[in-house]
């Protein structure tokens, strides 16, 4: 698999250009998964960290769910990976975890994503509510909180793929 990464456009609306920052961001996390084997993705940042590019690749599997099925949405849509058992339970890999599982939940979810946003104007208020101050959010507020969310595990990812194989840019 060779995933496109596609700068967004330079001149486009502002929806068009959140949503495509959004995709930009989504597309350098599996960039920097590609070519790696399942250990590798497994691997671990630096002792004691449990983080990989696997589990960050679960994680925004559990993020995109969180904010636009549950709160934009308002779906009952149950974490995938973690609970209050084990609140970092997408970084807790085991044997039985695998990439191609891992990867499909992931672009499962942008799609599912995608179809929420769809459905609402950067303005319109979520369905459901923060989950720490019980406030409705605003799309744009979403789509910005998650470029930002991308942008930093993006920097985590390529901080743990140069240390797998020496890989560094893109």
């Amino acid at each position: 698999m060779t995933t496109e990464r596609r700068m967004p456009a330079f001149d486009a609306d502002e929806r068009t250009m959140l949503e495509g920052w959004l995709d930009f961001h989504r597309q350098t996390l599996a960039v920097k998964c590609e070519g790696l084997t399942d250990a590798q993705l497994r691997t671990a940042a630096v002792e004691p960290s449990a983080l990989s590019l696997m589990g960050l690749v679960r994680h925004m599997a559990d993020v995109e769910r969180s904010w636009y099925r549950r709160v934009l949405a308002e779906e009952k849509a149950p974490p995938l990976y973690f609970g209050d058992a084990d609140p970092d339970g997408e970084f807790h890999l085991t044997d039985a975890d695998t990439w191609q599982e891992a990867y499909a939940t992931w672009q499962a979810e942008i799609g599912a994503a995608r179809q929420a946003a769809a459905g609402f104007g950067l303005d319109d208020l979520s369905k459901g509510r923060h989950r720490r101050t019980g406030e409705r959010i605003s799309l744009r507020w979403i789509h910005t909180h998650m470029i930002e969310e991308y942008a930093r595990h993006n920097g985590h990812a390529d901080l743990i793929r140069e240390r797998i194989d020496g890989a560094t840019g893109n």
